[in-house]
C-alpha cells in the first residue's frame, strides 16, 4: 500500500500557497516544489520570485524552476528526487514524461466541478455566468487538459454578490482539504478514480484576454454586473470611456444593478455629486469602484470630487 509518500509539488499563485502550506502544516513529506521562473514585475522590472516560491524557502523545502518541462537536465533533477506521487495547483500544461514518472502517479486539484469549466479560469467564469454553485475536484492527469479520471470532489455555493476574490479564497480552503483528503485516499490504497463524464452540455473556462474582459453594455444589467464581479479584482471588467474628446480605458472594479425602464443609449453616463451610473438593456449599473489610466483604484465619490464628465460621456 502506497503509506509512504514521497511528493512533488508543483504550483505557482497564490492559490496553490494555500495548499502548500495545509500539506506542510498536516506533515506530509514534501521531497520537492516545482514553480515557474521569476519574472520582472513592477516598475522597475526587478525579478520577483512565485508565491509557491516564497512559502516553499521559508519551509526550506528544495525547489526547482524550470523554463522547460521537457529538458533532459530538469527531468533528471525532478527523477532525483525520487516522488512516488505529484500534486498539481495552479501550474501549467505537464508533458507525458513529468506526469507519468511517479509510481502513484500525478493529481491536479482544479476549482470547478468537473467536467464543468476545465481551463485556465474556472472561478472567474463559474460567476460571469451566474452559477449558483461550483467546487473543487482531484483528478489523475492524463494527455488532454482537465479531462483525466476523478478521485473526488467539494461543491461550494456561490453567492449572490460574490467576486472571482472572495469565491478564489473559498475554493481555496475547500481545495485545500480535498487535496488532504485525496492524499489520504492514495495512502490507504482506498482511490477509486472514475472516468469523467462527458454527456449533456459542458461549458469551458478559456483564458481571460482583453478581448474578452471587455464590458458589453447592451447586455441585461445582471449579466454586466456578474460580469463585472466574476473579473474583481483580476484581470478587472474595462470599457472605453469617452470624455472630453478623449477615449480612455476605464477599468470596473464594483458596481451594482437597478432594474428601470429606461430609453437612453446603452453605455449612456449620468453622474451627480456621489452617484456614476451608465445605462444598460434593462436599467443602470451603478459603478462603485473605477480606476482611470494614471490614477489609483478608488470609489466613485472620491473620482467625482476632481474629475468632470461632460454631456455626452459614454462607455463603450
Amino acid at each position: 500500500m502506497p503509506n509512504d509518500l514521497r511528493i512533488v509539488f508543483m504550483g505557482t499563485p497564490e492559490f496553490a500557497v494555500g495548499v502548500l502550506k495545509e500539506m506542510v502544516e498536516a506533515g506530509k513529506n514534501i521531497v520537492g516544489v516545482i514553480t515557474a521562473p521569476d519574472k520582472p514585475a513592477g516598475r522597475g522590472r526587478k525579478l520577483m520570485a512565485s508565491a509557491v516560491k516564497e512559502y516553499a524557502f521559508s519551509k526550506n523545502l528544495t525547489v526547482l524552476q524550470p523554463t522547460n518541462l521537457k529538458d533532459e537536465s530538469f527531468l533528471k533533477e525532478l527523477k532525483g528526487l525520487n516522488a512516488n506521487l505529484q500534486v498539481v495547483v495552479a501550474f501549467r500544461m505537464l508533458p507525458k514524461a513529468v506526469w507519468q514518472m511517479p509510481e502513484f502517479g500525478t493529481f491536479n486539484l482544479h476549482a470547478s466541478l468537473l467536467p464543468q469549466y476545465r481551463g485556465a479560469a474556472p472561478i472567474n467564469w463559474a460567476i460571469i455566468n451566474k452559477e449558483k454553485k461550483t467546487g473543487v475536484t482531484t483528478f489523475f492527469i492524463d494527455e488532454k487538459i482537465d479531462t483525466g479520471s476523478i478521485i473526488a470532489n467539494k461543491e461550494v455555493i456561490i453567492r449572490k454578490d460574490e467576486t472571482a476574490e472572495t469565491l478564489h479564497d473559498k475554493l481555496m480552503e475547500k481545495g485545500s482539504e480535498l487535496v488532504l483528503e485525496t492524499l489520504s485516499l492514495i495512502e490507504e490504497g482506498n482511490a477509486d478514480p472514475k472516468p469523467q463524464p462527458e454527456s449533456g452540455s459542458l461549458k469551458d473556462a478559456p483564458k481571460l484576454t482583453p478581448e474578452n474582459t471587455r464590458i458589453d453594455w447592451t447586455k441585461p444589467g445582471e449579466e454586466i454586473d456578474a460580469f463585472i464581479r466574476g473579473l474583481s479584482p483580476y484581470p478587472v471588467a474595462w470599457s472605453v470611456l469617452h470624455n472630453n474628446k478623449e477615449e480612455l480605458k476605464a477599468k470596473i472594479y464594483a458596481a451594482s444593478f437597478e432594474k428601470i425602464n429606461q430609453d437612453q443609449e446603452p453605455g449612456t453616463i449620468q453622474t451627480s455629486k456621489k452617484e456614476l451610473k451608465v445605462s444598460c438593456f434593462d436599467g443602470y449599473i451603478i459603478i462603485k469602484e473605477i480606476q482611470l489610466p494614471g490614477k489609483r483604484k478608488m470609489d466613485v465619490s472620491s473620482l467625482l470630487n476632481g474629475y468632470s464628465f461632460d454631456d455626452d460621456s459614454k462607455l463603450s
